[in-house]
């Protein structure tokens, strides 16, 4: 990690933050790091939130002590180095959109959630008349299937498996084998919603 040179314009330099692009320890070695990093930023305060859930470089939280201290809290993690520095996402309406997913809080403090997709989204994807293999086409099919299942709960699934279905017909895919294979994966394990909520708690996002 103390050895990263690379060339541009004929010109030798030396990299002296973080790790380099595509070199297989920099994943490794960044999430070793923001461990750490986790560790000391939630055992250094006092108000902590109540969960804490990471993917890569976009964390989940759920902040029950008032939206005062979570700007403090977004203050603390700032500091404590200075070329790490989080943005934050709160909810609005009770709805809060993170990575794939629209996540709305119920006052019960269950979640209600179904995937998200960008205003920007096409609906296009590797359409059914192209010359690849079938297993490459109907590969399409089932990831879509098994995403839109994992990722919807059980009210907003069967919209969700409509939305996919006529997407994909759009997109030549016959109507029957779109069906058959929604019905194989139909029965696909759901994550189950958890009561971590109050009406009091808030939903963010760091990144």
């Amino acid at each position: 990690m103390h050895s990263t040179y690379f060339t541009y314009k004929n010109q030798f330099y030396k990299q002296v933050q973080g790790g380099p692009m595509d070199s297989p320890l920099s994943p490794a070695i960044a999430n070793v790091y923001i461990e750490n990093f986790e560790h000391k930023a939630l055992s250094s305060i006092n108000l902590k939130p109540k969960c804490w859930y990471r993917y890569v470089d976009d964390t989940f939280v759920v902040w029950p002590h008032g939206l005062d201290n979570l700007n403090k809290f977004l203050q603390h993690i700032n500091n404590i180095h200075p070329n790490i520095q989080f943005t934050m996402e709160v909810e609005s309406d009770k709805k809060l959109t993170f990575l794939d997913m629209l996540i709305e809080r119920h006052d019960d403090g269950t979640f209600k959630h179904k995937l998200y997709r960008k205003i920007t989204y096409s609906n296009r994807y590797l359409n059914a008349q192209s010359h690849h293999h079938p297993c490459q086409l109907y590969g399409i099919v089932k990831s879509l299937t098994i995403r839109s299942i994992r990722l919807s709960d059980e009210e907003s699934k069967n919209d969700e498996l409509e939305k996919i279905t006529k997407m994909l017909q759009q997109n030549g895919y016959p109507l029957t084998k779109i069906k058959s294979i929604i019905k194989k994966y139909i029965n696909v394990a759901q994550k189950s919603t958890k009561t971590l909520m109050s009406p009091k708690n808030w939903l963010f996002y760091l990144t």
